[in-house]
């Protein structure tokens, strides 16, 4: 059994905000009962601790965590050196068949260009020594202010594509994107934009993160100008102890704001675009597995590497409370198999079991996954409510799930009202015995589901099998029905299902979640490939990252 050396300098800190996983969660037991790991796919850089704008609402600098102080401004080439052979290191041992690598800032644009792609470079040397098999996919996310041609072919040269955050495509929706003196950074982010869309073949995205003030059609729209090839919708990072603008239950308006956009996007006629949240509400509902960490129930495969070579976890986490990324490991001393066994990141790959009662026992839980893990977060009691955005992610996944119903069966669904999922106490959910979710270090662990093998006892979601279990039609024969390749969700770049595709699609029962969602509650089997399963080069952003809306950008 590996054992970490966290608990002295951090896990006291992480139980004292989050008993939930931190002092209830038995990793140890766990891995006695039979729930192996899932390995780290995704290695986020910080490259650059610093940025060059001052947005007043980024998540890095202006909320709960403070810890960019204490960091060196730029990743050395040093650590640089010693991040690649750890993550080959990590990729020999697990045979992994492609690593996705994201440079992340503070703003990463920073450096020079002659010494832009060093990170991308030494990682796949690495692989090169020891993991020949292995390939690379590389991004890099930026306020693109600092965007130029210099910059963009050095990206290009190393086959980094780029994603830019922007808060809409007008001067209006990015007053709270400012530097230091206050000088809007909407202009430099345009010109950015502008060059970037003479180059698509380097252009990932745009991040967006929804506003209220703003008109959801609006900003859509204006984002189009820079033919963004996917677009990201990111809600605000907020919590039941930080709720997010707006929030007034049992009010739903993240998901008017979201559906305005979706309906524009879905009856649209031709495919303008890739919306990422969207997408993946499809996916799910088709039975597909995630390819994000904010739905759905695949578990966390990202890793965060600071600027001074801390291994640290994903860090949206920062807006929970001060340190609630770190793990206290570096690469010094670590090896990413120990990241493994860290209580933060052995909850997110626990799936359903790391939920609470209410989650795992809803019908759309397959879909939704709870929810972003720190979306539900609560100080003094941790991660394990449901998301402060319940109520919006039913109303979304269900209009979603009627409006796709309707495009493959010409039927309109019956209507369900949607169930506002509450926190309950952290017991083992219904049937699956003692758990050792529930339980302190050191207590014993009983049947749970959370201790069996992959695939066993988890219901009929492909999610939850292990590699190469049945699951009925294959992803292949409904992407095949959709006329959209192999994927049927683009997660290679420049595929997409987009609107027009799915509307091809035809014939009930293409997946349970689609049934309950739309409220037909029939019995479909589920399609769709095993959670671990390759599936082809990322979209446009991390994975596991809601990257920071104004420093990285």
């Amino acid at each position: 059994m590996r054992q970490t050396d966290t608990s002295d300098a951090v896990l006291p800190s992480h139980r004292i905000h989050a008993p939930w996983p931190y002092a209830r969660l038995d990793v140890p037991a766990l891995r006695a009962a039979g729930h192996r790991p899932h390995p780290i796919r995704q290695f986020v850089l910080k490259t650059r601790s610093r940025c060059n704008l001052a947005c007043t609402y980024c998540y890095v600098y202006e909320m709960a965590d403070q810890g960019w102080r204490g960091q060196p401004a730029a990743m050395s080439p040093a650590t640089v050196a010693r991040a690649a052979d750890r993550i080959a290191e990590h990729a020999a041992a697990h045979g992994l068949a492609r690593v996705d690598l994201v440079l992340h800032g503070g703003e990463p644009l920073l450096t020079a260009p002659a010494e832009l792609a060093a990170p991308v470079d030494a990682v796949r040397a690495a692989l090169a020594r020891t993991s020949p098999r292995t390939r690379v996919t590389a991004t890099v996310q930026t306020n693109g202010t600092l965007l130029t041609r210099g910059r963009l072919a050095a990206l290009a040269a190393a086959g980094i594509r780029i994603g830019v955050s922007l808060d809409g495509g007008l001067p209006a929706h990015n007053a709270r994107r400012v530097d230091r003196t206050g000088r809007p950074g909407f202009a430099a982010a345009a010109r950015g934009l502008r060059l970037l869309a003479r180059h698509p073949e380097s252009y990932a995205g745009v991040l967006c993160v929804v506003d209220l003030a703003q008109d959801p059609v609006e900003t859509y729209e204006s984002l189009l100008a820079f033919a963004p090839p996917a677009v990201g919708l990111l809600l605000p990072l907020a919590n039941w102890s930080t709720p997010p603008p707006g929030h007034h239950p049992p009010g739903t308006p993240y998901a008017d704001w979201l559906l305005a956009v979706f309906e524009r996007w879905w009856h649209d006629g031709v495919l303008r675009t890739r919306i990422r949240i969207f997408e993946e509400i499809i996916a799910l509902l088709l039975g597909l597995p995630a390819a994000t960490e904010t739905l759905g129930l695949a578990p966390a495969a990202t890793a965060v590497i600071e600027t001074d070579g801390g291994i640290e976890q994903a860090d949206s986490l920062k807006s929970a409370y001060e340190g609630a990324a770190t793990t206290g490991m570096t690469l010094e001393r670590h090896s990413f198999d120990a990241f493994l066994d860290h209580p933060g990141l052995a909850a997110r790959q626990l799936g359903r079991e790391a939920l609470a009662d209410g989650c795992r026992s809803c019908e759309l839980v397959e879909v939704c996954g709870g929810g972003h893990y720190p979306h539900r977060y609560r100080a003094g009691e941790g991660f394990r409510q449901p998301s402060v955005y319940c109520a919006d992610l039913q109303a979304v996944i269900r209009h979603i799930a009627a409006a796709l119903h309707r495009a493959t069966t010409g039927a309109v669904p019956r209507q369900r009202e949607p169930r506002q999922v509450t926190a309950t106490p952290q017991a083992a959910g219904p049937g699956v015995g003692p758990s050792a979710v529930g339980r302190a270090p050191g207590q014993g662990v009983g049947s749970s589901a959370v201790g069996r093998a992959p695939g066993q006892g988890v219901g009929s979601s492909a999610v939850g099998r292990a590699p190469g279990q049945g699951v009925g039609p294959s992803a292949a024969d409904r992407a095949s029905d959709l006329g959209v390749g192999s994927s049927a969700v683009g997660r290679a770049p420049g595929q997409g299902v987009g609107p027009s595709a799915v509307g091809r699609a035809s014939g009930p029962g293409i997946g349970p979640s689609l049934d309950r969602a739309a409220g037909r509650c029939t019995a479909g089997r589920a399609t769709g490939r095993a959670a671990d399963e390759d599936a082809g080069p990322p979209g446009a952003f991390p994975a596991g990252q809601a990257t920071p809306r104004a420093a990285a950008s």
